[in-house]
């Protein structure tokens, strides 16, 4: 199996990735394992469900309604990331769709199971708000990236982090194991379909990405770097530039 970037177990900006061993197998050992197949809903937006879902392996897409009634991918989650918490945490109708992108494996529990741990083990409660201002980071800098880059770069911009959140190292580059969809590249970078298609192509000639079934491998991440205006740093993630 290869090894996630970072770690040598869990994304390392994964909630799993940034627990201390101890903290890991008090949350892993929350609720009950299910699995999933493919195009499997875990999550439906507006339902009143609120149990969350720690993933255990595989990748989710996360889609939302927008208001002309488009379906819009909103984020990736992982191997080591929770999907639900909001819902579980609030009480709240879910915001979203979350939708298995092959075969996963999950550990799911009740909201009050996770109230129940956070309050007895703060170190998890601190970080799953630290992952919670993370993602609505991340959601900001998209809406940055819309005004301050072309659609090329915004892709690139897009493409370092996830690999660098859950890329694996494998035989001729970085793969990040959910295969996404041009439309649904198109919403994460607020582009036409069609301009996304001609950067793909792009991307491909420059050697820079390769597209499979269910996998995008990144060939080169150092010149896909550069082409996003950013860098990595010498101790640590990807950096803004």
């Amino acid at each position: 199996m290869a090894e996630p970037i970072g770690s040598g177990e869990w994304p390392a900006r994964s909630l799993l990735g940034v627990l201390p061993p101890s903290a890991r197998q008090d949350l892993l050992g929350l609720g009950t394992e299910v699995r999933f197949d493919a195009g499997a809903v875990l999550l439906r937006e507006g339902d009143n469900h609120q149990h969350i879902y720690l993933l255990v392996s595989g990748f989710t897409k996360v889609t939302a309604t927008v208001e002309n009634g488009e379906t819009s991918l909103l984020a990736v989650r992982a191997a080591g990331d929770t999907v639900g918490e909001m819902a579980a945490m609030t009480g709240a109708p879910r915001s979203a769709t979350v939708t298995a992108c092959g075969p996963l494996t999950a550990r799911v529990s009740r909201s009050d199971e996770l109230r129940a741990l956070l309050e007895d083990r703060p170190v998890i409660s601190m970080a799953l708000t630290g992952m919670v201002a993370d993602r609505l980071r991340w959601a900001n800098r998209r809406r940055l990236d819309f005004r301050g880059y072309p659609a090329k770069v915004r892709l690139a911009r897009l493409l370092v982090e996830l690999a660098e959140s859950y890329g694996s190292f494998r035989a001729g580059g970085v793969e990040i194991g959910c295969r996404l969809t041009q439309p649904e590249l198109a919403t994460m970078v607020g582009a036409a379909e069609t301009t996304i298609h001609k950067v793909l192509r792009e991307l491909r000639a420059d050697r820079l990405l390769e597209t499979g079934y269910r996998s995008t491998v990144i060939r080169d991440l150092p010149r896909l770097e550069r082409l996003a205006d950013v860098f990595r740093t010498t101790h640590g993630p990807v950096a803004e530039a």
